[in-house]
């Protein structure tokens, strides 16, 4: 898969890596901003619940 996409890249290996980090930066970017936010309320971990161990009291 990688390899599909180093091969699909233009430019010699110093310009493929700038590239492949510009991709890497843009998904980043896309699911920090778009994904995660919508998937966030549906996660399990988003009810948590603090207690001092004291038994409510």
């Amino acid at each position: 898969m990688y390899g599909l996409i180093w091969r699909l890249l233009p430019g010699n290996w110093f310009i493929k890596l700038i590239f492949a980090l510009i991709l890497i930066a843009a998904v980043v970017l896309l699911l920090m901003q778009y994904v995660f936010p919508v998937v966030a309320p549906y996660m399990p971990f988003n009810n948590a619940t603090v207690t001092d161990g004291s038994g409510g009291q």
